[in-house]
């Protein structure tokens, strides 16, 4: 059965995932405070980022970009965007 958590990206009470989304003390964190809603949407901007970024996952610096994108979406926080990327319709 699915867990509800007070989501902290969207303020309210929503389904949380159904595991940690990776091991460690920052996974389970993001279990306990983030909907199934909000994380669907951080790996969407993910998916954008490394991509109009062409970020290479095998460089430190660019996880290290990741990981604090990450922290800044899920906390409500602006993140950065890919200059002149328009989403698809």
């Amino acid at each position: 059965m699915t867990q509800t958590v007070f989501c902290t990206r969207l303020q309210k009470d929503l389904p949380g995932l159904e595991a940690p989304p990776f091991p460690g003390p920052k996974g389970q964190q993001i279990f306990e405070t983030v909907s199934v809603e909000a994380w669907a949407g951080w790996q969407e901007l993910q998916t954008m980022l490394i991509n109009e970024k062409h970020l290479n996952l095998r460089d430190k610096e660019a996880r290290k970009f990741l990981n604090e994108q990450r922290d800044k979406f899920l906390s409500g926080e602006e993140t950065d965007q890919a200059e002149g990327y328009i989403a698809p319709e």
